[in-house]
C-alpha cells in the first residue's frame, strides 16, 4: 500500500490541494487552529457575546486616545489590570446603551445629526470665510481616525442615539432646596463629645508570652512570616533616550536644518488687528442673517472709502463689548488664538489692509490689520545647541524605530541568552538580584507591571527563557531572563522569632486594652463617675478633630434622643476607645453663597445616583454578564 502511495504521490498531492485550499480561502489558517476566531467570551449583553479580541481592541483604542491627548502620560498606567478592566466596563456600557437605544427606538434624525456636526469645534474650524465647509479638510480630519465621512457620521449618529437612553433621567434629576438643606445640615451636624482611649501600648508590659505561645502563634499564622517569591534576573533595555547619546551629527546637516527652520525656531509671528463685529444669534432665521450681512457689507464699503475712520466706526457700530470701546483693537495675537476663519483672514492681509466680510460663529466681522510683529531671526550660534538636541532626538527616534523589531526578534529567536542581542545592538546586559512581585524603586524598568508578569511567567521561571520585548515607556523596550528563582516560603521560626514575639505581644496587648475599655464602658453606663474623662471637643464630618474614621462614625451614629449617649469602638492593634456624646449642635454657619453651591452639588449627586440606579436596571433588563472578575482593590 505504501508503495502505491509513493508511486501516485503527485496525484495524491493534487487531490489534497483541491480539498484543503478552499478551506484556507474561506476560513484562513486561524479558522483551523482556533474554533473561536475572536477568542473566549469575556462578557455578554442582551445575549450577544463580547470576545477577548474585542476587549483587547477597546483597550488599545482607549490607550491610544489617552496617549494622543497626553504624550507625557506614563504608559505603565495604561497596562494595569485596573485600566484594562475599566476598558471592558466601558465597552459593556457602550453595548448596553446601543441595545437599549435600538429596543426603545431612540433614533437620531438627519436634522439632529447635522446640528451636532455643526456644533463640533473641530468641524466648525474647517469652515471657509464664506461659511461653506472645506470638504477636503473634513475628509482628512475623519481619515486620521481611520474613517470615511459616511462612517464618521454613522458613528456620531449612533452616539447621539445612545445619549438619549439616559437623558430622561439626567435631564429630570431634581431635589427641592429645602430637602437638600435638611439632608446636608443633618449630615454635617456637630456633636460635643468626650473620648477616652485605652492604648494597646500601655498593656504591652503585661504580656510575657511563653515559648509554647510563640510556637503556636507561628504555626497558626504562617502567611505573616512568608519570604516572597524572588528572582535574580539579567535584562536589556533599548532606549531612544540612550541612543541619542550615541548620535553623531554632520556639521552640514546642522547648518541646513538651521537655514530651513530659522523662522520657526526664532519664534511665532504675531499680528495686531482691529475689527467691527455685528453679532447674530446661532439660530437666527435666514432673513435676519441676510439683513445683518447687508449691514456689514455697507460698513465695509464705508471704511474702505475712508480707512482712517475704522476706529470711529468700530466704536459706534461694533457689538464686541471687549474691543468696541478701543476702536475694535484686539492687540497682538499669534496663530491659534482666534477662531480659524478669523485667523485665516488676518494672516492673509497686508499691513493696513481691510478684509472682506468674514463670518464666524460670533457673527460678521470686518477686519483691519494694523501691525505685524515678526520675530527677530536668531543666529546660528544662538540656535546651535537647540538644533543639535532636536536633530539628535529625531535621529534617535528613527534609530529606535529601525532597531525595535530587530530587538524583539532577537530576544525571541535566541531565547536562551540575552548576550547575542546585546552584542548585535551594542547594549549592556544588566543584572538585578532579589526581584519580587512588589519591587521597590531601585528595580527601575523591571518594576513595569507587564515586564514583571513576563519575568514570573512559568516559561521564564522554569525554562529560563528570555521574556518577550515589552514596551516599558515611550521609546523604550526591555527584555529579561531569569537566572535563579526562589519560590515563596515560610521563614523558619529561628529566623523570625523576634517578629513572631512582637506580633503576639501586640495582639494580646490590643485584646487587654479592649477588655479594659469594655469593662470601663459598662461601669460608666451603669452610673460610675466619668468626670475623669478628657475635656470635651466639638466634632463633625467637616472637622473630625483627628478622630479615627471608626470612632468618628460611632460618635455621629449614636441616638441623639437620649443624651448622654455612650459607644465603645475597637481601634484594632491601637487598642480601644470610649466616646461619650454630650450635646448635639447645629451645623456651623457658612458664607451666604455656600448654601446655593451645596444645593447644586447635591442635585448632581442625586442625579448621578439615579443615573447609576437606572443603569443597573438596564443591566438586569438586558442580561449583562461579565465573565472576568474585577481586579482586587489595592
Amino acid at each position: 500500500m505504501f508503495e502505491s502511495i509513493r508511486n501516485h504521490k503527485k496525484y495524491l498531492m493534487g487531490f489534497l490541494l483541491i480539498l484543503i485550499v478552499p478551506g484556507f480561502v474561506l476560513f484562513g489558517v486561524q479558522g483551523f487552529s482556533d474554533p473561536s476566531p475572536g477568542g473566549e467570551t469575556v462578557a455578554s449583553v442582551d445575549g450577544k457575546d463580547i470576545t477577548q479580541a474585542e476587549w483587547d481592541q477597546a483597550h488599545r483604542v482607549e490607550s491610544q486616545r489617552l496617549r494622543n491627548a497626553n504624550p507625557t502620560l506614563d504608559s505603565r498606567l495604561l497596562d494595569t489590570d485596573e485600566f484594562r478592566y475599566a476598558a471592558l466596563e466601558r465597552l459593556v456600557r457602550d453595548r448596553l446603551l446601543a441595545a437599549a437605544a435600538e429596543k426603545f427606538k431612540l433614533y437620531t434624525s438627519d436634522q439632529h445629526l447635522a446640528r451636532a456636526l455643526q456644533q463640533d469645534p473641530g468641524i466648525a474650524a474647517l469652515r471657509r470665510a464664506d461659511g461653506t465647509l472645506d470638504v477636503a479638510a473634513y475628509k482628512q480630519l475623519v481619515g486620521r481616525q481611520g474613517m470615511t465621512p459616511e462612517m464618521y457620521e454613522a458613528s456620531v449618529r449612533a452616539d447621539l442615539s445612545k445619549q438619549q437612553v439616559g437623558q430622561g433621567v439626567t435631564g429630570s434629576g431634581f431635589v427641592p432646596a429645602d430637602l437638600a438643606h435638611l439632608t446636608l445640615n443633618a449630615f454635617f451636624e456637630r456633636r460635643e463629645v468626650r473620648v477616652q482611649r485605652f492604648a494597646a501600648a500601655d498593656q504591652a508590659g503585661r504580656v510575657q508570652p511563653a515559648d509554647a505561645d510563640i510556637q503556636r502563634f507561628y504555626q497558626e499564622n504562617p502567611a505573616l512570616f512568608q519570604a516572597p517569591e524572588q528572582a535574580d534576573v539579567e535584562y536589556l533595555v533599548l532606549d531612544a533616550a540612550a541612543l541619542q547619546q550615541s548620535v553623531t551629527l554632520n556639521e552640514a546637516d546642522v547648518r541646513s536644518y538651521y537655514e530651513q527652520n530659522v523662522s520657526r525656531l526664532s519664534g511665532n509671528e504675531e499680528r495686531r488687528a482691529s475689527h467691527i463685529l455685528l453679532t447674530l444669534p446661532a439660530n437666527a432665521p435666514a432673513e435676519e442673517k441676510d439683513k445683518v450681512r447687508q449691514r456689514a457689507q455697507a460698513l465695509l464699503e464705508q471704511v474702505r472709502k475712508a480707512p482712517q475712520t475704522f476706529s470711529d466706526v468700530a466704536k459706534a457700530e461694533s457689538k464686541d463689548p471687549g474691543s468696541a470701546a478701543n476702536g475694535g483693537d484686539l492687540d497682538y495675537f499669534g496663530r491659534g488664538a482666534m477662531v480659524k476663519p478669523f485667523e485665516d483672514a488676518v494672516f492673509a492681509l497686508e499691513k493696513g489692509a481691510i478684509s472682506d466680510v468674514v463670518e464666524t460663529d460670533f457673527g460678521f466681522h470686518i477686519i483691519q490689520l494694523t501691525d505685524i510683529k515678526a520675530p527677530k531671526p536668531r543666529s546660528f550660534d544662538e540656535m546651535r545647541a537647540q538644533i543639535e538636541t532636536d536633530l539628535k532626538q529625531q535621529q534617535a527616534q528613527k534609530l529606535f524605530a529601525e532597531t525595535a523589531d530587530t530587538f524583539g526578534n532577537l530576544v525571541y529567536e535566541q531565547a536562551d541568552s540575552l548576550q547575542p542581542t546585546a552584542e548585535r545592538l551594542k547594549l549592556e546586559v544588566k543584572t538585578f538580584k532579589g526581584l519580587t512581585r512588589q519591587p521597590g524603586a531601585d528595580a527601575g524598568v523591571l518594576a513595569h507591571p507587564r515586564l514583571l508578569e513576563a519575568i514570573f511567567a512559568p516559561d521564564a521561571v522554569q525554562n529560563k527563557r528570555n521574556t518577550e520585548a515589552v514596551e516599558t515607556g515611550s521609546g523604550q523596550l526591555a527584555a529579561a531572563r531569569v537566572l535563579n528563582h526562589t519560590p515563596a516560603r515560610t521563614r523558619p521560626l529561628a529566623e523570625v522569632r523576634d517578629s513572631v514575639r512582637a506580633r503576639l505581644v501586640a495582639q494580646r496587648a490590643a485584646e487587654l486594652a479592649s477588655e479594659e475599655g469594655a469593662k470601663q464602658l459598662a461601669a460608666w453606663k451603669s452610673g460610675a463617675d466619668a468626670s475623669g474623662m478628657p475635656a470635651s471637643v466639638i466634632i463633625s464630618r467637616e472637622d473630625p478633630k483627628g478622630l479615627p474614621a471608626a470612632l468618628l462614625k460611632a460618635a455621629l451614629s449614636t441616638d441623639p434622643a437620649q443624651l448622654p449617649a455612650w459607644a465603645g469602638v475597637s481601634l484594632g492593634d491601637q487598642g480601644y476607645a470610649v466616646v461619650k456624646v454630650e450635646k448635639v449642635l447645629p451645623r456651623a454657619k457658612r458664607d451666604a453663597a455656600v448654601p446655593d453651591q451645596e444645593v447644586a452639588q447635591y442635585n448632581q449627586w442625586w442625579t448621578a445616583a439615579e443615573s447609576q440606579a437606572y443603569h443597573e436596571m438596564l443591566k438586569e433588563q438586558f442580561r449583562v454578564k461579565l465573565m472576568v472578575p474585577a481586579p482586587p482593590q489595592r
